[in-house]
């Protein structure tokens, strides 16, 4: 891709919010922070001062896209209005599906709103598409004339995503309509950790004079909090504006939204399950309502608040009564006022109230969590001189989280880049200029194949002894070509030969298996999965042998190989099916 894009379009498809952003090349050359960030899917009104949209999607029953983002939880409004709901599918918060999932495949159904199924790689390839109009409609609007072939597109995603959640985005946005050619793969907090390189020192709050992130021989956590996961790493400025990566990613589902779960279920300790899904499926205009109050009342709260305090946002009152009355026979109030958190969330007129000292517990086990992650990798030895904390995301914005990590961390200085909800956007675009500016990554995984070799008593169980033309050969060893925590510079390339095993073999499926354990001894250890299998096709298929070397490459935000055949020195076609 190197020298023939023009302009380079970053998507941060996140849990909560997506956008897009992007910067010629001929722009970036002069000011790398010359970046356009548009707010997309608005119908040309003008929502809070964020540059991103919510990431719903609204189809028809049928899977026609109707809307996304403001313009999906609009009309979905009015659709639920006019009770014709049942004619619709409507998506929200549907990244988190992909999280941790070792059953992903291209077959996997996603459920809506009113638990309606529908496959999950539509939902993606269509919310992405949606970005991508929406695009190219901005560039169109600004009569900025570039060709489709000319554009670099990034995608961003976690950087602790699997390999398998990965490729699932990359076909995503390859249906979606994106160039498989002119599209690279971004992990979130490395975009956010090249964002605040090139940042002015005024524009870091926390940083002291004299000292910014962008000095060589600095090293620090990049924190990257979203809306679904925590993802964290350590990086180390070298010259060069070369980032090297200390210790790998790691993290959990702890963004934003894992507060929102807690809310929900304070909501079904006081109204009930059956009354809440009431909400969801007929009263859905009311629900939606309520949570986008709440969410932005957690965006706001401040952490000095006083515990014996009130914390207030408007509920659908009408909507709330109406079944408070058909569910337990009491009007709202009523029903707050007997519940087990009578004591710390109360009702007046439209306005639910709740205790400072409960409000700020719903962030409990979020912060707890968040805490520990960093504190496990800070007593790490990759992260001994690590004397800084960069915060970054949407979440971080969250004043209740920075003093919590302020708090837990005095010896650190936390420092949070302004516009802290953009950095990955922004740093996606800066990516795609410069994709070489990580030097190396730690593996976060083992990889390796199964194989049978002879058996040895003094080392393997005797459950996994096989024969095999009559010798022992011990079954489901697992053969590492690359282990966990080793430090790899980009295009790292490591060559495994296979051998075909019957005459005449047209193909061969090699079975790769991963695991964070750096040393398992077997493919079936705890931990250990099927990441996928890589199908070689042997060119010139004979009675005789044929060897195929495959070329894995390491280090870059994806997975690579190629295929020869020994031999001819004939390259082979090799897909890696991961999903």
């Amino acid at each position: 891709m190197a020298g023939k894009h023009m302009m380079v379009v970053a998507i941060d498809f996140g849990t909560t919010y997506s956008g897009y952003a992007f910067s010629k090349r001929s722009d970036f050359e002069k000011d790398p922070l010359k970046i356009s960030a548009i707010q997309p899917c608005t119908s040309n009104q003008k929502y809070y001062n964020s540059l991103k949209t919510p990431t719903t999607l609204l189809l028809d029953k049928t899977g026609k896209f109707i809307a996304f983002g403001y313009d999906a939880e609009l009309q979905y409004t009015n659709i639920v209005l006019d009770g014709t709901q049942n004619n619709y599918l409507y998506f929200e918060r549907f990244k988190m599906s992909l999280h941790n999932n070792t059953e992903l495949n291209k077959s996997m159904l996603l459920e809506d709103i009113l638990k309606n199924k529908f496959p999950a790689i539509q939902v993606f390839s269509l919310s992405i598409k949606a970005l991508k109009d929406d695009l190219e409609a901005t560039l169109e609007k600004q009569g900025i004339d570039v060709k489709s072939g000319e554009i670099k597109w990034v995608l961003t995603v976690p950087a602790i995503w699997s390999d398998s959640a990965k490729q699932f985005m990359r076909e995503a946005a390859i249906l979606g309509g994106l160039s498989d050619k002119m599209l690279r793969i971004a992990l979130e907090p490395e975009a956010a950790s090249l964002f605040c390189q090139h940042l002015p020192l005024k524009k870091l709050v926390g940083a002291s004079k004299g000292f910014d992130v962008s000095e060589p021989g600095t090293k620090y956590m990049v924190i990257d909090l979203g809306g679904g996961t925590a993802d964290i790493t350590v990086h180390e400025k070298l010259k060069g504006n070369k980032l090297k990566e200390l210790f790998k990613a790691s993290g959990g589902a702890c963004g934003g939204t894992s507060v929102d779960k807690k809310f929900y279920a304070s909501l079904i300790r006081i109204f009930g399950g059956p009354m809440l899904f009431k909400l969801q499926k007929k009263k859905t205009y009311a629900y939606m309502d309520l949570m986008k109050e709440f969410e932005s009342t957690k965006r706001v709260v401040k952490s000095g608040i006083a515990d014996d305090s009130k914390v207030n946002f408007t509920i659908p009152y009408v909507a709330l009564n109406e079944l408070c009355i058909e569910y337990h026979d009491q009007k709202l109030e009523d029903v707050l006022q007997e519940s087990t958190l009578g004591d710390d969330i109360v009702g007046f007129a439209d306005k639910l109230r709740i205790k400072a000292s409960y409000f700020k517990s719903l962030f409990g086990n979020t912060i707890e969590e968040i805490v520990q992650h960093i504190k496990n990798i800070l007593e790490k030895p990759e992260a001994k001189d690590v004397s800084k904390l960069l915060l970054v995301g949407g979440f971080s914005e969250c004043s209740l989280i920075q003093e919590a990590v302020k708090k837990a961390f005095p010896d650190k200085r936390m420092i949070i880049p302004e516009e802290a909800g953009l950095a990955v956007l922004k740093g996606a675009v800066i990516f795609g200029h410069q994709p070489d500016s990580i030097s190396s990554r730690i593996m976060r995984f083992s990889y390796g194949v199964r194989i049978t070799p002879d058996f040895d008593e003094s080392i393997h169980k005797k459950d996994k002894k096989i024969m095999i033309k009559g010798k022992p050969h011990c079954a489901d060893v697992f053969s590492p070509f690359l282990k966990a925590g080793s430090e790899v510079p980009v295009n790292h390339k490591v060559v495994e030969a296979y051998t075909t095993t019957r005459p005449f073999q047209d193909s061969m499926p090699v079975i790769i298996y991963y695991t964070e354990d750096e040393s398992p001894m077997y493919v079936t250890d705890e931990g250990c999965q099927k990441l996928g299998v890589l199908d070689v096709k042997v060119p010139a298929p004979s009675a005789d042998d044929h060897h195929v070397a495959v070329q894995y490459v390491f280090g870059d935000t994806e997975l690579h190989m190629i295929a020869v055949e020994v031999q001819s020195k004939t390259p082979c076609s090799a897909k890696f099916n991961l999903i």
